[in-house]
């Protein structure tokens, strides 16, 4: 990442009223996949961007030992031709950080959809697990409270207030266990729970190691319609193996009798740059199956 001040970014503006700069970071990433897709009327090639995004994100010293946080991101289509959607709000929200732990308003992922961590090895991919279980919610009109980390065990809720949840206030929450990155323990676990949240009560639970070269991860989920339906169990298995330059990746998941598979493997660069090519065939129930074959880059800044 890259360390930059606003002073760099307007310049001009703090040097002429001697403003104090406010540090903050530029980050983002661009993925792009060339790749083969067939969802039921045959296979047709294309140029997809995998939930590439760029942002700006800080911290700032405040009396009696608080900081305010706050982070703005959007996502970019760089396979798009220029229409309207090529750029699309994600995160953005501003809060206060502090003993009693961090308070953040805005627009924010659930807790449910943070509880993940890393088990999702093909996130932002077709094979991302929102292809087949709800509570992957990003959501507007919310109030986050996570609390400080406790012998490595922490609590967030996200209040939905009702105009993100089609007319009623929705709850989501969580308790963590471990790192979500795997940096600073070998495991990391949650169990998480939405209720009224974007017309679904989820639960789910998840759990993830690292094993020497293998990292090792599954999740069960149980979802519902608020106002009442059919509720629908799912399972998910992941792992991956590092030899060298190369990460080898499989996953499955399930919900009832729809199923996906994936396999994938991913070449290192550099730092911040890898190739990857993998496979997703996903089979459904009461629907037409699905399978997708993509080679791409991706660049980190």
């Amino acid at each position: 990442m890259k360390n930059v001040t606003l002073a760099s970014l307007l310049m001009t503006g703090l040097i002429s009223t001697g403003a104090v700069a406010d540090p903050l970071t530029v980050y983002g990433k661009i993925n792009v996949t060339a790749q083969s897709s067939d969802e039921g009327d045959g296979s047709f090639t294309e140029l997809k961007s995998n939930n590439s995004r760029f942002g700006i994100k800080g911290d700032y010293a405040l009396e009696d030992g608080l900081q305010v946080v706050y982070t703005l991101e959007w996502q970019v289509d760089v396979a798009d031709l220029g229409g309207s959607d090529n750029i699309k709000s994600r995160n953005q929200y501003l809060g206060l950080k502090g003993d009693f732990g961090t308070v953040l308003l805005g627009r924010n992922d659930t807790m449910l959809k943070q509880s993940q961590g890393g088990v999702d090895l093909f996130n932002d991919y077709e094979a991302d697990l929102k292809g087949l279980w709800k509570g992957e919610n990003r959501l507007s009109n919310t109030v986050t409270y996570v609390t400080p980390a406790f012998d490595k065990f922490s609590f967030g809720i996200t209040y939905v207030a009702a105009g993100s949840t089609e007319g009623e206030d929705g709850i989501s929450a969580a308790v963590f266990y471990g790192d979500k990155s795997l940096k600073k323990s070998n495991w990391f676990a949650s169990v998480a729970t939405d209720k009224d949240i974007n017309g679904y009560d989820t639960t789910r639970a998840t759990v993830q190691t690292k094993l020497e070269a293998w990292t090792l991860g599954a999740s069960v989920q149980r979802q519902e319609p608020s106002e009442g339906g059919t509720s629908k169990n799912g399972a998910m298995v992941s792992a991956y193996y590092k030899m060298g330059k190369v990460t080898y990746k499989a996953q499955l998941q399930t919900l009832e009798d729809d199923q996906s598979v994936s396999l994938g493997a991913d070449y290192k660069l550099g730092d911040k740059t890898k190739l990857f090519a993998w496979y997703t065939d996903r089979d459904y129930d009461a629907s037409v199956d699905r399978s997708w074959l993509a080679v791409g880059i991706e660049h980190k800044f």
